[in-house]
């Protein structure tokens, strides 16, 4: 009994123990503020706020690095992360003046060493503040310092229940508590019911008849991995990328692979057998895919494949599921985590592989804040961890198909499909030569439909063979721009340089300006009632100009799921941005795609990522092509890339299929060359030319952007960086410029481009330069950005 008592001279004892160590030992704390610094504190006075402290522990633990920690700044209290331990004769703050820490809120570290290491990668290359490197890291709950812990929600019948019990004429009701059964006394985890179909409400409702009840309980360690489903036959190239992969992962050792497939190549077939390996050996394995919407069907495929624990990571997920599928891949619980952008950042136990589906995907660049590629921290991170990363795709960018020339990505070609499938032929319709259709509204007026008698004539070809057809339109609400044919008025926005897009909520009012309809910013999502009357002239003349996916659908409709226009009705499904974000609407959407029943897709570039539709035989791209006339230098890539991807999606099955582009320029060189040579021979001639012109990736940019209350100012703001730039610094400056959208949300945007042949260089000027510009006079009141590798400018 005596040892749990502690004599209070022995107390004061630690107590002077501490504060003479404090006196010593600093730590060092990465905090969420806008400043390239870290900052210095003491040990606090109170022996509790230490990790693992009493008052008879002789041996007081720092808090370790990694760890997270509260603490005072300036007149807020924050949560930081401990970055180092320093002696007092480390700070140049005197140690009166050093704030302690208020406490540490964790025992261990919740950052190991390479996710440190990643971060102040992170940090040195795209010159951000460390503390705000770590709080993107960070899920916003272990950012907002909540306890990490590996309790979850387990629902279960209780023991005296019986089906005699519940009595209930609610169909669903019976469903789920059938579906909460099959698990036996148990139950189950509130994310696996929640998978199967369950849903919170349902639970909740059982819950308050007493019926079943939720408990907590710790995450079980996942089992081994094992074969689902036995893997499919490989064709020899296939073989040849399996092998390099895994023979890559044997060596432990890093390798980086291009994955260059054409679309339908089996490059699925390839990452999944090329895991089988990883997984056997009790290694994690992460798949980036490039929009939420590929997710489920990403999923569906390794889960019907391997038994294994998989995390789905993207920001649909609510605050709580991101800090359980956070803490899932730091245990080691997830064995298979498929991502968007942001899963590359997540803490892994034991990494073995790194898939980037469709790589050359924009989205994998984050356009705010910190402003990384996903794709090059993965290569990074596989780096880091010496595993093999493979970058897939059917349309690599210029900047891959130079790491490869350069030796620094293994090239894995696949040229063909598996079976007979065989890539869709492109054909062009010349629509200067061929009549637009034209539809008769309830009134009698005719309107121009936007597609060429030859697509309507092929499209119903298609649809009465009993199989599928896409159309790709990459603009979204109804129209463009709201135009008075009186005065030439049209709706802009007031806080953007951009029109207003027109929307309709209903499918019927097509020519009546009603209170249901508006006008929308894709960009600041202003929002606003369509006027009955120009607002200049006052003239009733408004007109909806253009074409997007709602008024293209609706055309549509009225030519193939009209009974006044049409013998057979077939089915429309809008697939853009208004139509998915309801939950569960793009299970719903592939369910009614995939039951194979004729019908017309209409979708954005949404369509074009990586998905598998079996009874799509016929895409059509009405306008597709306008990318090759953009100012931007990459717009001719981008175009090409989606162009491919969208084709990419007809004869994916056991029917071949073929690919229609209604063109007003049939005679374009590089659209020529795209349909004859294919996009390999595209890209290598535009590689060429970059290389001659200068620009990335045969140059290295960055791009600063700044932002205000007037363009004059961001414009003085650009003038006074370029003047302390440092001399000699052989770097070529372009601008300042006002941006390609010069006002956006009452803001107004320029920038100036700074290119360099060597990166190197461009780093050594930045890393002398950028902090000292954000401290300029005439930069304060504006925001300033950097972005290194910029996609566009």
């Amino acid at each position: 009994m005596l040892s749990l008592f502690v004599s209070p001279s022995l107390f004061l004892f630690h107590i002077d123990l501490i504060k003479l160590r404090s006196l010593f030992m600093l730590v060092q704390v990465a905090l969420p503020v806008p400043l390239y610094r870290v900052f210095d504190y003491s040990l606090p006075s109170d022996i509790s706020a230490l990790p693992n402290a009493s008052p008879n522990n002789s041996s007081i633990q720092l808090p370790q690095i990694g760890s997270r920690v509260e603490v005072s700044f300036g007149r807020q209290t924050l949560i930081g992360i401990v970055v180092a331990h320093i002696a007092q004769a480390d700070t140049s703050v005197p140690l009166n003046k050093l704030k302690p820490i208020n406490k540490c809120l964790d025992a261990e570290s919740i950052l190991d060493n390479s996710l440190l290491k990643l971060a102040y990668w992170l940090a040195r290359y795209y010159h951000y503040p460390l503390g705000e490197v770590l709080a993107v890291i960070l899920p916003t709950l272990v950012r907002q310092g909540k306890p990490l812990d590996l309790l979850i929600t387990h629902w279960r019948i209780l023991p005296h229940i019986t089906d005699d019990d519940f009595r209930t004429n609610a169909k669903k009701q019976k469903q789920q508590f059938d579906m909460l059964k099959l698990h036996g006394q148990h139950g189950a985890s509130e994310d696996v019911l929640l998978l199967e179909g369950m849903e919170r409400a349902f639970l909740k409702t059982l819950e308050d008849k007493g019926l079943i009840e939720r408990y907590i309980q710790p995450k079980q360690a996942p089992t081994s991995v094992k074969l689902a489903k036995m893997p499919l036959d490989l064709n020899e190239e296939q073989q040849l990328a399996v092998a390099a992969i895994v023979a890559a992962h044997e060596s432990k050792c890093y390798t980086g692979f291009l994955l260059n497939g054409i679309t339908g190549s089996g490059k699925t077939e390839v990452y999944l057998q090329a895991m089988q390996a990883v997984l056997e050996a009790g290694k994690q394995v992460l798949i980036l895919v490039p929009e939420i919407g590929l997710t489920p069907q990403t999923r569906a495929r390794f889960a019907s494949r391997f038994a294994a624990h998989i995390v789905l990571l993207h920001s649909g997920m609510n605050n709580t599921h991101r800090l359980q599928g956070w803490q899932d891949c730091r245990t080691g619980h997830a064995q298979i985590i498929i991502g968007t952008r942001s899963a590359v950042l997540y803490p892994f136990a034991d990494l073995g592989l790194i898939v980037v589906d469709e790589a050359h995907d924009g989205s994998y660049k984050q356009q705010d804040t910190l402003r990384y590629h996903a794709a090059d921290v993965a290569l990074y991170r596989g780096f880091q961890a010496k595993i093999p990363v493979v970058l897939g795709t059917a349309t690599p960018s210029l900047e891959h198909l130079k790491l490869v020339d350069e030796g620094k990505l293994v090239e894995c070609q696949l040229s063909t499909r598996p079976g007979n499938a065989k890539p869709a032929p492109m054909q062009l319709i010349d629509a200067r030569l061929q009549s637009t259709h034209q539809q008769t509204q309830d009134d009698g007026a005719r309107y121009d439909t936007g597609l060429t008698d030859a697509l309507i004539g092929a499209i119903r070809q298609t649809l009465e063979a009993g199989d599928q057809v896409l159309i790709f339109l990459n603009r979204r609400g109804y129209a463009p721009v709201l135009l008075c044919e009186a005065c030439g008025w049209q709706a802009d926005c007031p806080r953007c340089d951009a029109h207003l897009t027109v929307h309709y909520n209903n499918q019927a009012q097509r020519s009546n300006y009603s209170s249901n309809s508006y006008l929308k910013c894709h960009h600041c999502d202003w929002q606003a009632y369509i006027p009955t009357v120009c607002p200049d002239c006052g003239s009733q003349n408004l007109d909806a100009k253009g074409m997007g996916t709602t008024r293209l659908s609706e055309n549509l409709h009225a030519i193939f799921a009209n009974p006044q226009t049409s013998k057979a009705l077939y089915p429309i499904i809008q697939i853009d941005r208004d139509t998915t974000r309801r939950k569960d609407s793009w299970e719903n959407i592939y369910q009614r795609i995939n039951a194979g029943n004729p019908a017309i897709l209409v979708g954005t570039q949404m369509v074009a990522k990586g998905h598998h539709f079996p009874n799509v035989t016929l895409v059509c791209l009405p306008n597709a092509d306008r990318g090759f006339l953009s100012a931007d230098f990459r717009s001719p890539e981008h175009t090409a890339q989606l162009m491919i991807q969208v084709a990419g999606r007809a004869g994916r099955g056991d029917k071949s299929g073929r690919v229609l582009i209604q063109t007003l320029q049939p005679d374009n060189a590089l659209l020529l060359k795209l349909v004859k040579d294919g996009y390999l021979s595209f890209a290598r001639e535009l590689l060429q030319e970059r290389k001659m012109m200068g620009l990335p990736p045969h140059s290295h940019a960055a791009l600063i952007r700044c932002e205000g209350k007037t363009l004059a100012a961001t414009t003085q703001a650009l003038k006074d960086a370029i003047a302390v730039l440092p001399t000699g610094h052989n770097l070529a400056v372009l601008g300042p410029i006002d941006a390609p959208m010069s006002k956006k949300n009452s803001r107004y945007h320029a920038q100036l481009l700074l290119l360099a042949k060597d990166r190197q260089q461009l780093h050594h000027v930045l890393n002398h330069w950028w902090q000292p510009v954000l401290t300029l006079p005439s930069a304060k009141y504006l925001k300033l950005t950097l972005d290194i590798d910029p996609v566009g400018w």
